[in-house]
């Protein structure tokens, strides 16, 4: 299954430098620490220098050095060329050395020609955004046992959200990177927040300089350890630092992104505040012009917050960055709607501006991360999106997946995103502008197969397979299909085809419109598997040809003897699955037994027959609660090891007897 993603691009300041392949460098370590790292490894880096500079004024300076010992062919192929991702607007890429020493004794230093600066290949169709580029080195003639030695100086000035900045370094705990020295300077000028892992603890510290022109300056230096325990705080970083408190980053954000975004305590009544934004000249004409006509025919506000997100959504082409790809610098709704194609964040202006004209309000929303004691950092999140308001309801929309149905987003772990609030200056407290994200999809969700099966007296199996599909998988496959060419469909049915247990070559491959987000998502492919079946084995046994229904495991024990407080089951969701199997003619077989399981929490039923050559089998699940407290575990247990059993069921098939020389004919049974 495939989400909407990016390539990923440097913004905040003082940024990280995408370097591809991913690693970065190290200095030179002694000869068995290489050893001890073992000969797997295509590459190691001996050494990663990196420090960071920040300003008063939020320009910031960050300068990387690196030196890579090349292990193997494959290393050697990986480090043909390094590449860095910046925003040319308000960054600067310097790649001052680049040195290679060879393994036979010889160096050579790289030349000018072979640095090429180009357009990040997600917009090079987009000439708007041809500000986020990559600017790579391309480095010939990598050989086993080649040290590379690079320099790469990134500069900021004038960032979008300055004087503000932030940043976020984890320290490499792979084994590949056998040093890292890190070292942080931050203005004594400005008040910043710092938070340090304790498994990460400074080096040094020291104050340089006085006044504003003074600095303090952390030091870190790490060496890898064979035997070094991971870190016990995954997905957090080593080091945060950040001139912001999340109502800050909401209300700037907000200032950027979304139009009226000024304060509106002085107001009364949501009508007040509908006029008064209609009439703000942050709508354009031509948008308003667009926006009146899109909902003309409209007889509810629902129904015009509908059809200005179908059209900001399939009409208006999603140029694939990263949210803050350049820097929350919004264009205007007018230059969006004329050039037909956007970011996710110009998508959600345009769709706000549109709102607005109609009198309606859409508030952005960032989701994908939800730490609220975390430091505030814009580039934590994966996605901006908007919710529509109306008199009596709320609808959450991404105009940016181009094929989400009306009122449903990507599904995420994070259960709580960041609103950036308008009148946040005025009216938030502490923590309102966090928000619960949607717990289910604005409609039931189901999911339907149906399998038309035949055996061959060959052992061939043809099938045809069907899936009818409403929520959170439906938005799984129809990006999936959305975003892959026609004719390689049938890539994307064979790996459905995988994950549902199904072997064998698909054939053919069709699918809905991925578009029409009004009618649930099917998806429909042949499949064929040669020797599916061996008659001369005894017995025949073969497993119901339906997809296997995943069932949620038990979470692991917090402690010794103690369950987690709850067990998690997911959005409530009805799977039925059918078959119908033909076997060839004189062909007899022995079915299982079905199953019933009934809980407040599930249900569960299967049901297998046969009639003549012809078996027919059935399942179906229906996930009534998305959670059930840990004290079931024992109770959930049962009702998983039911499901599973009943999965694990065969059929049994007999086969007629015929003549042993008979053409195709299988050993008779004894």
């Amino acid at each position: 299954m495939v989400f909407v993603a990016g390539v990923p691009v440097a913004v905040a300041q003082a940024p990280e430098p995408a370097v591809k392949p991913q690693a970065v460098g190290k200095e030179p370590a002694p000869a068995e620490k290489e050893k001890s790292v073992g000969p797997q490894l295509p590459f190691v880096i001996q050494l990663l220098e990196t420090q960071v500079r920040f300003e008063a004024n939020g320009d910031s300076r960050k300068e990387v050095h690196t030196i890579v010992k090349i292990a193997n062919v494959l290393g050697a192929q990986q480090f043909a060329r390094i590449s860095f991702d910046y925003n040319r607007s308000f960054q600067k890429i310097e790649i001052p050395l680049v040195h290679v020493s060879h393994a036979n004794g010889g160096t050579s230093e790289v030349l000018p020609s072979a640095t090429a600066d180009v357009a990040n290949p997600a917009v090079q169709p987009f000439p708007v955004y041809q500000n986020v580029r990559v600017k790579s080195v391309r480095i010939l003639g990598l050989q086993e046992g080649d040290t590379v030695e690079y320099r790469v100086i990134t500069t900021t000035t004038n960032h979008p959200l300055a004087p503000d900045f932030w940043l976020e370094h984890s320290f490499e705990r792979s084994g590949q990177v056998l040093e890292e020295q890190y070292e942080l300077d931050l203005p004594r000028a400005r008040k910043v927040e710092m938070r340090i892992n304790p498994e990460t603890p400074v080096t040094t510290k020291e104050t340089n300089g006085s006044g504003d022109s003074a600095y303090t300056i952390y030091r870190w230096r790490r060496r890898y350890s064979p035997g070094e325990a991971p870190s016990t705080s995954e997905g957090v970083a080593d080091v945060s630092v950040s001139t912001l408190s999340w109502e800050q980053l909401s209300s700037r954000l907000a200032e950027r992104l979304m139009p009226g975004a000024k304060p509106m305590a002085e107001m009364s009544g949501r009508e007040e505040v509908a006029k008064e934004m209609a009439r703000r000249p942050e709508v354009e004409a031509a948008v308003r012009e667009k926006a009146l006509a899109l909902t003309r025919a409209s007889k509810s506000e629902a129904e015009k917050l509908k059809a200005l997100y179908q059209f900001v959504a399939t009409q208006i082409n999603t140029v694939d960055l990263p949210v803050g790809s350049t820097g929350f610098e919004a264009r205007t709704a007018a230059d969006i709607l004329n050039s037909g194609y956007g970011i996710g964040e110009d998508k959600y202006v345009l769709l706000a501006a549109m709102a607005t004209a109609n009198g309606l309000r859409a508030d952005a929303v960032l989701t994908g991360f939800c730490d609220k004691k975390a430091l505030a950092v814009p580039t934590a999140f994966k996605h901006l999106v908007a919710i529509g308001s109306t008199r009596d309801h709320e609808y959450w929309m991404d105009p940016a997946i181009e094929v989400a149905p009306f009122g449903m987003i990507a599904p995420s772990d994070a259960k709580c995103a960041l609103e950036l609030r308008r009148d946040a200056a005025t009216l938030n407290a502490a923590g309102q502008e966090w928000v619960r994200t949607p717990s289910a999809p604005p409609f039931a969700a189901y999911q339907k197969v149906s399998v038309d099966a035949e055996i061959s007296d060959t052992g061939q199996l043809a099938a045809k397979v069907k899936y009818t599909l409403r929520g959170e998988n439906e938005l799984l496959l129809r990006v999936a299909f959305h975003q892959t060419p026609k004719e390689k469909w049938k890539d994307v049915a064979a790996l459905l085809a995988i994950s549902d247990g199904f072997r064998g070559q698909v054939t053919r491959a069709t699918a809905s419109d991925p578009m029409a987000t009004e009618e649930p998502f099917t998806v429909e492919y042949e499949l064929t598997q040669l020797k599916f079946v061996d008659w001369s084995k005894k017995p025949v046994r073969i497993p119901a040809l339906l997809p296997q229904i995943g069932v949620p495991e038990l979470p692991p024990p917090e402690a010794e003897g103690k369950m987690a407080p709850k067990i998690e089951l997911g959005v409530p969701l009805d799977v039925q699955t059918a078959m119908t199997l033909k076997l060839p003619d004189g062909t007899t077989a022995q079915t299982p037994a079905g199953t019933a399981v009934a809980r407040d929490f599930a249900t569960y039923s299967s049901k297998y027959s046969g009639s003549g050559n012809t078996l027919v089998a059935s399942r179906s699940i229906n996930f009534l609660k998305r959670e059930i407290a840990g004290e079931r575990a024992t109770e959930y247990n049962a009702f998983l090891r039911s499901v599973q059993n009943d999965q694990a069921q065969r059929f049994v098939l007999v086969p007629s007897e015929r003549p042993e020389n008979a053409p195709n004919s299988p050993a008779k049974l004894q």
